[in-house]
């Protein structure tokens, strides 16, 4: 868990121990013992670490590997949910965990956006209308 994630943020993002205790104000040996789950950081060290990789800290704590088909931790505001199945008649499940997030609810209309190049997306509707309106009046 914590440790493993900071040994993954640490190495994606090509630093050294030396270069995280410096971010974080620590020596080297806190952030090895942190990493060989000795001990824990603080939590105004975990905001710090979470901080310099760009990720929550309910991730850099919690976050398990197949949580987006181990792809690692995402950056703070980007998700990865999971795989759905389309359904015979084009149907889809938005995952629940996507649901609570942009806060679709049962009734709710979203409008599906494309690009050829880069795929499908979902938007809620009057999100989706009061952006096209700024556009439209040029703002």
């Amino acid at each position: 868990m914590f440790k493993d994630n900071l040994v993954s943020l640490r190495k994606l993002h090509d630093m050294t121990q030396e270069d995280l205790a410096d971010i974080v104000g620590v020596t080297r040996q806190a952030v090895a013992k942190w990493e060989s789950g000795e001990t824990v950081p603080d939590l105004e060290k975990s905001r710090a670490i979470a901080n310099a990789f760009g990720v929550t800290i309910d991730d850099l704590i919690n976050h398990e590997p197949t949580d987006n088909l181990g792809l690692g931790i995402a950056p703070r505001g980007k998700h990865l949910f999971g795989i759905v199945t389309v359904g015979d008649k084009g149907q889809i499940v938005i995952p629940a965990k996507a649901r609570k997030i942009f806060e679709i609810n049962p009734g709710d209309s979203l409008v599906v956006l494309g690009d050829e190049g880069t795929g499908i997306a979902l938007m809620k509707s009057d999100g989706f209308l009061k952006m096209a309106d700024k556009i439209r009046r040029g703002r």
